[in-house]
């Protein structure tokens, strides 16, 4: 291996060290063309094109006998149509249907449609998983559940299951906003406390109100818009009991 090391071409190194920045400078502007989208955000077009780039990305870096202007030609063509099908599709609906697709409906009025949970090829534990994920752990609760475009499923909860608003009970909500973490994994965010105009002695006597002389064992500690104090302590004594699969 050493041997590998002294006998290696340097010259070489270099030019793929220089093709790897200008791949990575190609692939940060067809990005800020295409727009910013997370990957469980893309669909299926979206997501064919993503990996088509980030293949030619990796000939320009690796393969030095691929010539550095075609890569570069083949990286933003995809990304001139990529962002062509995304202005087309939003003009037109036919075509939107046929090049981003339409959600499917996985449950209906309750009940499995198998018929589209055979056609999606989705596994019944995965759609369990992502039942949860969305803080459905009885499917029983569920009316309807769609599958995006994107893959993602969207689940809405039988009337009787679904949360109650302020404006369903007349009552006037409270003032909602971000939380600011001042403690993380017991480390106090002094920076956090500055910006909610807090100190950590105040921080300190909120949290001997709640019974913690220090924030060592903290895991996380919050602080509202309404100066409310949430706490979570690091608790490894929990017994778990796992009946999922």
């Amino acid at each position: 291996m050493i041997s590998d090391i002294l006998y290696t071409n340097w010259y070489e190194v270099g030019i793929v060290a220089y093709r790897a920045l200008f791949s990575l400078l190609i692939l940060f502007f067809i990005t800020k063309i295409i727009g910013k989208k997370q990957v469980s955000e893309l669909s299926l077009f979206d997501y064919v094109i993503s990996i088509s780039i980030g293949n030619f990305a990796a000939e320009i870096s690796i393969n030095i006998d691929v010539q550095l202007m075609d890569a570069i030609i083949a990286v933003l063509i995809f990304g001139l149509v990529a962002t062509m099908v995304s202005v087309i599709t939003m003009k037109s609906i036919k075509l939107r249907r046929f090049l981003i697709g339409t959600p499917t409906i996985i449950i209906e009025d309750g009940k499995f449609v198998y018929k589209n949970l055979k056609r999606l090829k989705i596994d019944i534990n995965d759609f369990l998983e992502s039942a949860r994920i969305a803080g459905y752990f009885d499917i029983s609760n569920i009316k309807y559940a769609l599958m995006e475009v994107n893959g993602q499923i969207s689940f809405l909860p039988k009337e009787e299951y679904a949360p109650l608003t302020p404006k369903d009970m007349n009552l006037k909500p409270s003032l909602q906003g971000l939380c600011a973490n001042v403690i993380i994994d017991g480390k106090l965010m002094s920076k956090n406390l500055v910006k909610i105009n807090k100190d950590e002695k105040w921080l300190i006597k909120q949290l001997k109100i709640k019974g913690y002389k220090n924030y060592d064992k903290i895991l996380l500690a919050t602080v509202d818009v309404n100066e409310k104090l949430c706490v979570f302590d690091k608790k490894d004594n929990v017994t778990i009991k796992n009946v999922l699969e």
